[in-house]
C-alpha cells in the first residue's frame, strides 16, 4: 500500500509527539530508579522507566493513528493490526544499561515499516535533548536542522561504531573479531550501547560507519530511515538489500561502504573463543 507525503508528514509529527512524551518519562526517572531486572538473558535489562515510557508512547500514538496500523513494542510486544502494511517498531528506551548507570547515551526510538520497508523514524535522546527525525522523501534533521552523513572516504580516516548482542557469551557468531579487525584499520571503533543512537550519529556525520548483529526491528527501523535520508547507505553485511528481520546491518556514509563490506567478508570468528565456559571463567577470575 502506498502512502502520500502528507500522510508521512502527519505520522512523523505524531511520532515526534510520542517520542517527546516518552522522553519526558525517562527524564523523570533519570537517577531515580527503584526497579531494575533482567528479562531472561544476562545483561538484558528492563526498568520501570522503560515500561512507563512505552505506555506513554502508545497512548499518544493510539490517539493519532488509523486503526489499520499495528505495533511492535519492545516491552509489551505485538498489538493492533499485524496483518496490514503499517507496522510501528517502538523502543521506549534503547540503551537501558547505559540509562541505569546514568551514562547519557540512550534514546526513545519510534519507526514505521511500510510493507516491511522502513519509511519513517524518530529518535530522541532526552538527556542531551537531541531530536532526530526523518521520513522517506522528507530528509533528515536534528533539532529541526538538516543533517547529512560525513564525507570521509577512506577507512583509515574513519571513526566506526558497533555493539555486542546479548547472546555474545553463548555463541561464536559475535563481532569480537570484527571489532579488533576494524580497530587496526581505522582511527577507532566505539561501542555506544544504543543502536538507535549509533545510527543517528552516522546520519549526522559524527560517525562514519556502523555494523552490528542480534538486533530487533525496534532497535533499527527509525535509524535506518535517518541514515538513508541523510545521504548514507544501509545494507546487509555483504552489501545486498537489507532485511530488517535478519537482525544485522551495515550502515555507512556510503563512501566507505564497499570497503567495509570487503573487510567484513575477510573476518573469521576468534579461534580461541569458547562460548559460556570461557566467559564464565573470566568473570569468576
Amino acid at each position: 500500500m502506498a502512502c502520500s507525503q502528507q500522510d508521512l508528514q502527519g505520522w512523523l509529527d505524531s511520532a515526534t509527539e510520542a517520542a517527546l512524551a516518552g522522553g519526558a518519562v525517562l527524564r523523570h526517572y533519570w537517577g531515580n530508579l527503584s526497579t531494575i531486572r533482567e528479562k531472561g538473558r544476562s545483561g538484558d535489562l528492563v526498568t520501570e522507566a522503560d515500561q512507563a515510557s512505552e505506555q506513554r508512547i502508545m497512548e499518544v500514538l493510539s490517539r493519532h493513528l488509523p486503526g489499520n496500523h499495528g505495533f511492535l513494542a519492545e516491552e509489551s510486544g505485538p498489538q493492533g493490526n499485524l496483518e496490514g502494511d503499517f507496522l510501528w517498531a517502538i523502543d521506549p528506551l534503547d540503551g537501558t544499561t547505559n540509562y541505569t548507570h546514568q551514562y547519557p547515551f540512550c534514546a526513545v526510538s519510534i519507526g514505521l515499516l511500510l510493507a516491511g520497508e522502513p519509511v519513517l523514524g524518530v529518535i530522541y535522546n532526552p538527556i542531551h535533548e537531541e531530536l532526530f527525525r526523518a521520513a522517506r522523501g522528507l530528509g533528515a534533521t536534528c533539532n529541526r536542522q538538516p543533517i547529512q552523513v560525513s564525507t570521509v572516504d577512506q577507512l583509515a580516516h574513519s571513526l566506526l561504531v558497533t555493539g555486542f548482542a546479548y547472546d555474545r557469551r553463548e555463541t561464536v557468531d559475535n563481532n569480537y573479531a570484527e571489532f579488533c579487525h576494524f580497530t587496526h584499520l581505522t582511527q577507532g571503533v566505539r561501542r555506544g550501547g544504543s543502536a538507535a543512537m549509533d545510527l543517528a550519529y552516522v546520519a549526522c556525520g559524527r560517525l562514519d560507519g556502523y555494523w552490528e548483529r542480534g538486533l530487533s526491528a525496534w532497535d533499527i527501523t527509525a535509524g535506518i530511515v535517518l541514515v538513508r535520508e541523510a545521504g548514507g547507505r544501509v545494507t546487509a553485511y555483504d552489501g545486498s538489500p537489507l532485511a530488517v528481520a535478519s537482525g544485522r546491518l551495515l550502515a555507512t556514509n556510503g563512501l566507505i561502504h564497499e570497503a567495509m563490506v570487503k573487510q567484513l567478508g575477510r573476518v573469521s570468528p576468534l579461534s580461541g573463543f569458547t562460548p559460556d565456559r570461557g566467559s564464565q571463567a573470566m568473570a569468576e577470575g
